[in-house]
């Protein structure tokens, strides 16, 4: 909620014993804490205050910090405390740290405050005497771009820093090639060894570009919002948006190394697996590919196990990288491409008839991000992840061979509810319903999901597996061929991508075009430098 009249509306005409309040964007109305019992989940420590907490955090390098639940009370995040977490704070995007370590302490102090709110003799402590694992935050205004900014040519700790607690919004104002854009999706890149000025593009690799800082050090750029004239693009990859202010990377050294890298594959045993990473989830049509000769390289290897997985974070994958269709001079040719390309990925998964292949979901997904690990013989989520199975919100009727492999999981009636309901499900109930087989703890993920793999690699597990897996697919696919499944997905994908059918246009173009928080359409009259 934007606003306290949205509130207000939001709870006239009920009956509440307790509200409570994640992550406002605006001051709660006395209105409402005056009549009930209102607690607001803060994301900073006892003590902190302010609307930018966890970007000032980030900005700052915190090692440690925290969320507080306390009353709401005239004076912002004033109130007596209710229950409060701490953290240590890892160096990551600003996204990825909310909907992680954040949110699972949120939700540790939402049940908490359940827990008590039950309990008529319980009083609130006021935040003077709470005893602090943090100390020194105090009350902080909010992060303007000017607190945001860089100099290229600082260290680029520094760099890092500033663009980390800007992702995903607002992002950072800077200039790149004389072009102002906002940064997003930043990583470290080499060492001591790039002698051009600072702020001069030096590499480019797959979507990204290598930009030199200070101390002959630099950064990989991923994501843009570049000016095009009256506005700003949406969120795109770094070369494309460039490509479309009209600059040419062509000149600039192509970097083979793997220092800027979203596939990976590693081999233990008789278990290879393919991980590969999504800046918000979001594939374009090259990385599909890239990740399809990724699994097709695994799958001739003489394996037994083969996992497909996310990096870690906040998100798997939510499909089309719909930036990259946004800012294209042909959206829907783009999404065609793009939808044939994941489609191969799935059908790869589907079709490695010699290694149980398991999916893992190491955050949340949507759409065909969902569908994609769904040809996989063994799902598993991490516990925190949400699902979106669907896509009819977007404008699509989807593909990814859903037809085939959501039903097979689920069942018919099941599958067609998941499509036209268009809800989110938890880890949980993604189990009861047979979407996902296994929810993996989200601490010591990594290793439940290694011994996961080497269970499916023993001899006996591992044939009995396949054995039934190729069994299924004969008779599945005499039955009715995946060409055909294809061909009547992307029948209707193209109706909703070259004549509009469901406004996916329409759709996709307001998504990707919302004015971030801070409004980042309203360029300062001159770019910071702190």
């Amino acid at each position: 909620m934007t606003s306290g009249q949205d509130m207000e509306v939001a709870v006239a005409g009920g009956t509440f014993d307790l509200v409570i309040c994640p992550f406002l964007k605006a001051r709660i109305p006395e209105a409402i804490y005056r009549k009930w019992t209102t607690v607001i989940i803060h994301p900073g420590p006892v003590g902190d205050r302010g609307a930018h907490s966890l970007d000032w955090a980030i900005s700052d390098a915190a090692p440690v910090w925290g969320v507080t639940a306390m009353s709401a009370v005239e004076e912002l995040d004033a109130g007596p405390v209710w229950a409060a977490r701490t953290f240590e704070l890892p160096a990551a995007r600003k996204s990825a740290v909310y909907n992680t370590v954040v949110a699972d302490a949120a939700v540790e102090c939402v049940l908490e405050v359940a827990d008590k709110a039950a309990d008529p003799a319980f009083e609130p402590v006021d935040q003077a005497s709470v005893k602090r694992r943090v100390a020194g935050t105090g009350a902080r205004p909010r992060m303007r771009q000017g607190d945001r900014g860089f100099d290229w040519a600082a260290d680029p700790e520094v760099i890092l820093r500033r663009i980390r607690a800007a992702d995903g919004s607002p992002g950072v104002l800077s200039m790149i090639m004389g072009c102002a854009v906002y940064l997003y999706d930043v990583h470290p890149g080499r060492t001591g060894s790039v002698d051009v000025e600072p702020g001069t593009v030096v590499g480019r690799r797959h979507h990204g570009v290598e930009i030199s800082c200070g101390a002959g050090h630099s950064v990989w750029i991923g994501h843009l919002r570049v000016e095009l004239g009256a506005g700003w693009s949406c969120k795109a990859p770094a070369a494309t948006a460039l490509a479309a202010a009209g600059l040419s990377l062509n000149s600039v050294a192509l970097d083979r190394s793997d220092m800027f890298s979203d596939i990976r594959y590693e081999r233990t045993g008789h278990v290879g697996t393919v991980t590969f990473e999504a800046y918000n989830g979001a594939m374009t049509a090259d990385l599909c590919r890239r990740l399809l000769a990724a699994i097709g390289t695994a799958a001739r290897q003489d394996t037994r196990v083969l996992v497909i997985r996310g990096r870690g974070g906040a998100v798997f994958s939510n499909g089309l990288h719909l930036g990259a269709i946004e800012i294209s001079d042909d959206p829907p040719g783009t999404a065609w491409r793009n939808i044939k390309a994941l489609n191969a990925v799935c059908r790869a998964i589907l079709s490695a008839t010699s290694q149980v292949t398991i999916g893992a979901f190491t955050g949340s997904a949507g759409a065909g991000g969902v569908m994609l690990l769904l040809a996989a013989d063994v799902v598993v989520a991490t516990n925190r992840a949400l699902l979106d199975p669907h896509y009819a919100t977007m404008g699509l009727g989807g593909s990814e061979l859903h037809t085939y492999t959501l039903p097979r999981r689920v069942g018919t009636e099941t599958a067609q509810r998941l499509l036209t309901e268009c809800g989110t499900i938890d880890t949980m109930d993604a189990r009861a319903i047979g979407l996902i087989d296994q929810i993996c703890p989200d601490e010591g993920f990594d290793r439940t999901l290694a011994d996961l793999a080497h269970h499916y690699a023993q001899p006996d597990q591992w044939r009995k597996t396949t054995d039934r897996k190729r069994e299924r697919l004969a008779r599945d696919l005499t039955r009715k061929p995946l060409d055909a499944y294809e061909h009547e997905e992307l029948g209707e994908m193209a109706r909703n991508l070259f004549d509009d059918s469901l406004g996916f246009a329409a759709k996709r173009s307001a998504f990707m075009n919302k004015p971030a928080r801070g409004n980042p359409d309203r360029q300062p009259k001159a770019l910071p430098h702190s």
